[in-house]
């Protein structure tokens, strides 16, 4: 196959290029420079450095042209802060770039096409009742931008997957983790951890790469695919942080919803003062972080992804989220264009 992607050279696109090229596959992507320092970017990527919002639709279809298969691995997730109404920003990086991509991907003749979307998609189909979409910005940005992608897929020209990817951990040397605001959290909670019951599926970065591979290779039509192999309580979870904190012996103490709840209180009004709005009801997260948010790993597994070592993953990227916290390196910030 010969892929274009946006995003190749970030975390996840960088991971996935390389592995498209270890099994055969070209690559080329259109990037965002700078290059972080000592990042292992494959050197047989052609790296095309421009912002994609920047380009025509012209230029775009001229890099497509030769492939057929794209990849949309950039984007912005619910940490990302914006002026209200949010719903806006996630139009403007997750849902009209699917849109307006996917077009010009089908008309170019590529044939497959991956889309990295979010697991909250998959919760708000598994439990109608908490009337996800209604209550969270992101949560609704992130159906719709599956919505979009998958209707690509209608008249059976184009296959396109998209990823209802988890909690991802793994590092990229320098560039800094978005698992700081989790250190910063528990450093305002000293000298214990306060968290609720529950927990998370989660996956290695190199399990996302080898999904996209996966996915390119074998899915046919239009689907999206849940993504999760190790299913985790948030206690198991927050004592390898703590281990990898160096504070392996720090106590955790499971809040109630109620408790939660009122923290999000607090946590809209900081909203408020800032001047912006979160993509996550804070107050609504409750009833989302109480629950397990767990996947079967089988829906994964059907588009080869193999086991990793999710504790190490863990303790890796919470360390250079502690490096990054105390400024002892510099590290370049995620980008979403």
């Amino acid at each position: 196959m010969k892929v274009f992607m946006i995003g190749g050279t970030g975390l996840l696109g960088s991971a996935a290029a390389q592995m498209f090229i270890d099994r055969g596959h070209s690559v080329k992507t259109l990037a965002l420079p700078p290059l972080p320092a000592g990042a292992p970017i494959p050197p047989e990527m052609e790296i095309i450095f421009a912002n994609y919002l920047e380009k025509t639709d012209d230029e775009i279809a001229e890099l497509m042209a030769d492939c057929d298969t794209f990849v949309f691995a950039a984007g912005v997730d619910e940490r990302v802060e914006f002026p209200a109404p949010v719903y806006e920003a996630y139009k403007k990086y997750n849902i009209e770039p699917v849109r307006r991509l996917l077009t010009i991907a089908k008309k170019s003749g590529v044939k497959h096409s991956v889309i990295l979307g979010s697991y909250f998609s998959y919760f708000a189909k598994e439990w109608p009742e908490l009337e996800l979409t209604k209550h969270h910005p992101y949560i609704r940005s992130r159906i719709e931008q599956e919505e979009v992608a998958l209707s690509f897929a209608q008249d059976g020209t184009m296959d396109v997957a998209v990823l209802e990817l988890p909690y991802i951990f793994g590092t990229q040397p320098g560039r800094k983790p978005v698992w700081v605001i989790l250190i910063e959290q528990l450093a305002n909670m000293k000298p214990c951890t306060m968290y609720p019951k529950g927990g998370t599926t989660m996956v290695t970065v190199r399990q996302v790469a080898e999904v996209i591979c996966g996915a390119a290779e074998k899915n046919v039509g239009g689907n999206a695919i849940p993504v999760g192999y190790y299913n985790m309580t948030w206690n198991d979870f927050l004592r390898i942080v703590h281990a990898a904190m160096d504070d392996p012996k720090r106590k955790i103490i499971n809040i109630p919803k109620v408790a939660f709840q009122a923290f999000g209180l607090y946590m809209r009004k900081q909203y408020k003062d800032k001047g912006v709005e979160g993509g996550i009801d804070p107050v609504g997260l409750a009833e989302i972080m109480c629950r397990c948010t767990f996947i079967d790993k089988k829906y994964c597994e059907a588009y080869g992804v193999t086991p990793d070592d999710i504790k190490s993953a863990i303790f890796d990227s919470v360390k250079l989220s502690v490096d990054a916290f105390n400024g002892t390196q510099q590290l370049l910030e995620m980008k979403g264009e």
